[in-house]
């Protein structure tokens, strides 16, 4: 496992996962490959899981992700940057809104006996990797912000450092108290396909840039606070 790395930022701790080959998801989703050969994901078009999944693959040694996206006129720079990487992208025409593209990639899956991986490519280590690539770090944080959209991200925060103040932004999916164990959420207003630019170090424009701004908004200013970036912005982002 490779220790994250850490850099202060306006004063807060940074979590660089956009220096880890693929970002967060990276770290876990890996083990889908251990019992199948293809795997299959409906993703957002901004969906920072396509390039995670296309690292962790290896199509040389039979091992194959399948992406299936919505049909854009011009595909965003993070599905070129997963076909690139060797996966497979399978665009769904028409108003395709993310349950239509969830049906298609179920289709898909059953009609080829592949795996359908879950939303957020939570694998069954996707919580207990995040928290120890946290403990590995040695850092006990005051109060903990991160993205959230599927939870698993913050459910293996809390895993960690559960006597920290936790916090969450959601970015587009409507989500339960549960699935992010109950932390403090707070609403970014902007549709997933909308961006915001980080100038302070690489974060995906579409989640991790914005729930960054919030957090320099609103975070408490006492303590160690410590922001989790999940990834870069894919290229010509």
């Amino acid at each position: 496992m490779q220790t994250p790395i850490i850099s202060r930022h306006r004063g807060i701790d940074v979590v660089r996962d956009d220096l880890f080959p693929g970002g967060t998801k990276a770290r876990y989703v890996g083990q889908a490959f251990e019992s199948a050969d293809v795997v299959v994901y409906a993703t957002p078009c901004e969906g920072g899981a396509q390039t995670a999944l296309a690292h962790v693959a290896r199509p040389s040694e039979g091992k194959r992700a399948v992406l299936v996206c919505a049909k854009r006129k011009v595909r965003h720079p993070r599905t070129v940057a997963a076909e690139r990487m060797g996966a497979e992208i399978i665009e769904v025409d028409g108003i395709a809104r993310l349950h239509v593209v969830q049906a298609r990639a179920r289709e898909i899956a059953t009609a080829n006996g592949w795996y359908l991986a879950p939303f957020g490519l939570e694998t069954p280590n996707a919580v207990d990797a995040i928290r120890d690539a946290a403990l590995s770090t040695g850092v006990t944080p005051d109060e903990v912000w991160s993205v959230a959209s599927s939870g698993v991200l913050a459910r293996g925060l809390s895993a960690a450092w559960p006597n920290a103040r936790r916090h969450v932004v959601r970015i587009g999916r409507k989500f339960n108290p549960v699935d992010v164990d109950f932390a403090t959420y707070h609403e970014y207003g902007d549709k997933i396909s909308d961006t915001l630019s980080c100038d302070d170090f690489p974060s995906d424009p579409h989640y991790d840039a914005k729930a960054w701004s919030v957090c320099v908004e609103k975070c408490s200013k006492t303590g160690l606070v410590l922001f989790w970036n999940v990834a870069g912005p894919a290229i010509n982002e």
